[in-house]
């Protein structure tokens, strides 16, 4: 018995009591969830005061752990998952998703790499495609054709990724090795994520080469203003080298016109990055798969489960037509 708990902690029959323990104390906050406060009305400081001001030398029994969330971290949080929330944008978990998370973290393993974990990798590229077909995108972003997909953590760090294979096929490899010169410049629209100014700076570009397109009355990018933007760019011997579209802007939900932005990035050899991230979901309804028109002319795009397929945060779904272009 005490070499069980050695190895893992716990012994398997106080795992299984605690975790039904948390089991049960899940499905009764989600019982009574509609009941809480959304905000929370905690006074800033009130958390830390609330703990101890040294690291407990002393395990204490499981039980007061659970206290210790009703008393201290429930008032203090804002509760996302109630049907009362309105805010920010939806990040809707779900029972299957969270067993699921479950499941995932008492496996243990590590997925970098394919001699890691088989099945991570397998599985991951198989549900990747399934989302093609479900979504209806281009069967370029297949793993059977040239393309192919991968988890990502946000649609932040799907740009940022998306940048740097746009950043290397504009130099050939060679800011890889030896930095950026301050020529590649990259485009978005002025309602675009702040994570492709985050992507920008990250990947040696620089803000200062970030140009932010105007939108019309609807929020959307103008392409007319995105062929302008290019074209003074390369009369300044500056090198065009990455743009990014939206599906759905953050702040109003606009859509940028994909097919006449697609026909500018292709003829100027521009990488287009199509940022599906808020309302990419909503192609899983044949009827709105006219909001993604034109995307057989990315080169990469991304979505988010975690958002309207009740899938616990963080999971962004990214592919790219090319998947040499990562390697």
């Amino acid at each position: 018995m005490s070499d069980q708990r050695t190895s893992f902690h716990m012994t398997p029959d106080e795992f299984r009591r605690h975790g039904r323990e948390v089991v049960e104390w899940i499905a009764d906050y989600y019982e009574r969830i509609e009941s809480l406060p959304v905000l929370s009305r905690v006074e800033p400081g009130a958390i830390r005061a609330a703990l101890p001001e040294d690291p407990p030398r002393d395990p204490e029994p499981f039980e007061a752990v659970l206290r210790d969330v009703d008393s201290v971290i429930v008032p203090g949080i804002t509760h996302w998952q109630s049907p009362n929330f309105f805010a920010f944008f939806p990040a809707n978990a779900s029972g299957p998703a969270i067993l699921g998370e479950l499941l995932a973290a008492g496996l243990g393993v590590q997925g970098m790499l394919w001699a890691t974990s088989p099945a991570c990798t397998e599985l991951e590229t198989h549900v990747l495609d399934w989302l093609v077909d479900m979504l209806g995108l281009p069967p370029a972003f297949k793993s059977s054709a040239a393309g192919g997909g991968v988890i990502e953590d946000s649609a932040s760090s799907a740009a940022l990724c998306a940048l740097l294979a746009a950043r290397e096929r504009a130099t050939g490899l060679r800011s890889n090795e030896s930095g950026c010169d301050g020529r590649l410049v990259a485009y978005a629209s002025s309602q675009a994520h702040s994570s492709i100014e985050k992507a920008v700076k990250v990947a040696g570009i620089g803000r200062a080469n970030l140009r932010l397109v105007d939108v019309d009355e609807a929020f959307a990018m103008r392409p007319g203003a995105l062929a302008e933007a290019i074209a003074r760019d390369r009369a300044a011997g500056l090198v065009p080298c990455f743009a990014a579209a939206t599906v759905g802007t953050t702040s109003s939900n606009a859509v940028d016109p994909l097919p006449e932005i697609g026909r500018i990035c292709r003829a100027e050899g521009v990488w287009l990055h199509v940022d599906g991230a808020m309302a990419g979901t909503a192609a899983l309804c044949p009827e709105f798969r006219h909001l993604q028109a034109g995307l057989e002319l990315a080169d990469s795009y991304c979505f988010n489960p975690h958002k309207w397929m009740f899938t616990n945060f963080d999971c962004d779904c990214f592919w790219v037509a090319d998947r040499a272009a990562l390697v």
